[in-house]
């Protein structure tokens, strides 16, 4: 953890590589739209930016919620989080 301290985490590198290596591979997002941790614009910034080829960025889903970061804690939010990551699983097998 001390190599991250005081420093944000970039895993934006390591996910393009790995969706790059397996074009097949999904990708479920799950946003708070109050979260002041990881901002929702932040991640929208980085998903759009990573270079992948056509066709893999649409397997990215992005869903959002009207809760902050823990947005299991939110019960409306947690409903929706379990139908849609339902529906993704389906979908994705």
């Amino acid at each position: 953890y001390d190599e991250f301290q005081n420093n944000f985490v970039n895993v934006a590198e390591t996910l393009r590589g790995a969706m790059m290596k397996n074009p097949h591979l999904k990708l479920f997002v799950a946003n708070g739209i109050y979260d002041m941790a990881t901002p929702f614009y932040a991640t929208e910034y980085t998903i759009n930016h990573l270079g992948l080829r056509d066709g893999v960025n649409e397997n990215v889903t992005m869903a959002y919620y009207g809760a902050g970061h823990m947005m299991y804690t939110h019960k409306p939010s947690l409903r929706s989080l379990a139908t849609d990551l339902k529906k993704f699983i389906k979908g994705a097998s």
